[in-house]
């Protein structure tokens, strides 16, 4: 592994609080998701409809694209391609000053991260409001996400109550959780009001409409995409469906996945400008479609990742994830989703301790809503990375040496006899403080001392036993 990951890894590893919100979050998440599949007896059925969806759009791509286009043109929005995250952000700066703006607020969106549009924002003068709650936090402590749906998942609420407290203009009282949202909600709501522009992702392109759609909890994305005069939409191409009837489909499975709920407080569907006859809604209407590696993915064995709906599933699932969190990994997207994208987005050379930094235990694979094979997506990254010989020679040779030993049955097995008892030396009371050539593991936690048969060994006698 390259020095900067081990360091994130072992800086994640050893911070108490840090795994404390984590398994606060993730564990909330995991068993709310468990009762709602186990509640609806269709999920399985559901999952494979979704995944029908998407491949559908995904082989069908460009026809898609055009009907968005020609329907969306059609209610009065306006459309801007973007092939790359730099493009998609100085067409954002681009709107923004020719509406005059010196202050957007900024509806939670990954596929904003994605393309680093917070700096582009400030590198443009151009005050930037986060609205999501866990957003506003993050940005409150000069942060990075570290979550696709809880970006500040790793802070603990006594954390964010210290925060509130130094950092708000009226904190009033912060002793719950309540206290602190009404905290927020007073700092925000100004800012809401005098925005000149609202940004905002999407969820869903409908195709058949033009119309997007924005999932929240929170009702911060309406506030954000309603009162200012012009609304800008940042959107990955993948994230078209034919009609609104196959974006209710894949609603269903997407907030079962990340929340466990049955469908999020706000789900809104935005369809133009306003117009005459309405209360209220913005000016001008503006949707920035970003491919950003997107249509190579489709050339190198990637269109499965497309289907993607970002739920964050596979995070919360995820055993390293949740004993390292989401800064280690270093991207835009951790988790089993970031070691796939990370290296399409920032380049195999760049990213490729994340492919390695996973069990291949398959369990992201069985939570995934839209069934994305995320273990074979992997071990595709890990072979690439070998054939392009990017792996340390430490690796390497080891491995080369473990082969040669693994394909002669005799010597494995004789290796093994005499390994157990020397790892046994270095065990007390059942564990291992240290053990050599193993220190990845042993640094920040014990080994468990080894059994005092090999595995094939156990089997044999086992299979005596019986006979």
């Amino acid at each position: 592994m390259t020095a900067a990951f081990t360091a994130r890894v072992s800086a994640a590893l050893t911070d108490p609080t840090l795994k404390t919100a984590i398994e606060r979050t993730t564990g909330n998440a995991r068993a709310k998701r468990a009762a709602a599949v186990a509640a609806w007896p269709s999920f399985e059925a559901a999952r494979d409809l979704g995944r029908d969806i998407k491949d559908h759009v995904t082989q069908n791509l460009a026809f898609y694209l055009a009907a968005f286009e020609r329907n969306a043109l059609a209610s009065g929005a306006q459309i801007h391609w973007a092939r790359t995250a730099d493009e998609a952000c100085d067409i954002v700066v681009r709107l923004c000053r020719q509406a005059g703006a010196t202050s957007v607020t900024r509806a939670k969106s990954m596929l904003g991260e994605e393309i680093g549009l917070p700096h582009a924002l400030e590198a443009a003068g151009i005050a930037r409001v986060e609205t999501d709650l866990a957003e506003h936090i993050v940005q409150l402590a000069g942060d990075r996400p570290s979550h696709i749906v809880w970006p500040a998942l790793h802070k603990t609420r006594e954390q964010v109550r210290e925060m509130f407290a130094c950092l708000h203009h009226e904190p009033g009282g912060l002793d719950s959780v309540e206290a602190m949202v009404a905290s927020a909600r007073r700092e925000l709501r100004q800012k809401f009001m005098r925005a000149d522009v609202g940004i905002s992702g999407a969820n869903f392109l409908v195709a058949d409409t033009g119309a997007i759609c924005t999932v929240t909890n929170e009702g911060n994305a309406e506030l954000t995409t309603t009162p200012p005069r012009v609304h800008i939409v940042t959107a990955g191409i993948e994230k078209l469906v034919p009609s609104t009837a196959h974006a209710m489909s894949l609603l269903r499975l997407l907030v079962r996945s990340a929340t466990g709920a049955e469908l999020t407080q706000y789900t809104t569907f935005h369809c133009g400008p306003k117009r005459a006859d309405d209360a209220d809604g913005p000016r001008e209407f503006h949707i920035v479609l970003v491919d950003n590696g997107r249509t190579r993915m489709l050339t190198e064995g990637l269109e499965d990742m497309l289907r993607c709906l970002r739920c964050g599933a596979c995070l919360n699932h995820c055993v390293v994830y949740r004993q390292i969190g989401g800064h280690a990994y270093g991207g835009t997207y951790p988790g089993p989703m970031g070691a796939v994208l990370t290296p399409v987005l920032d380049g195999l050379p760049t990213a490729q301790d994340l492919p390695r930094a996973c069990t291949l235990n398959g369990l992201c694979a069985e939570v995934c809503p839209v069934k994305i094979p995320l273990p074979t997506l992997i071990k595709g990254w890990r072979n690439k990375s070998w054939r392009l010989g990017l792996e340390p020679r430490a690796v390497t040779l080891a491995l080369r040496l473990w082969r040669f030993a693994a394909t002669r049955p005799a010597l494995y097995r004789l290796g093994t006899r005499l390994a157990l008892p020397v790892l046994r030396l270095f065990a007390r009371s059942g564990w291992a403080r240290a053990l050599p050539f193993a220190s990845g593991w042993t640094g920040q936690r014990d080994f468990p001392a080894p059994a005092r048969q090999s595995f094939l060994d156990q089997i044999k006698e086992r299979r005596h036993d019986r006979a």
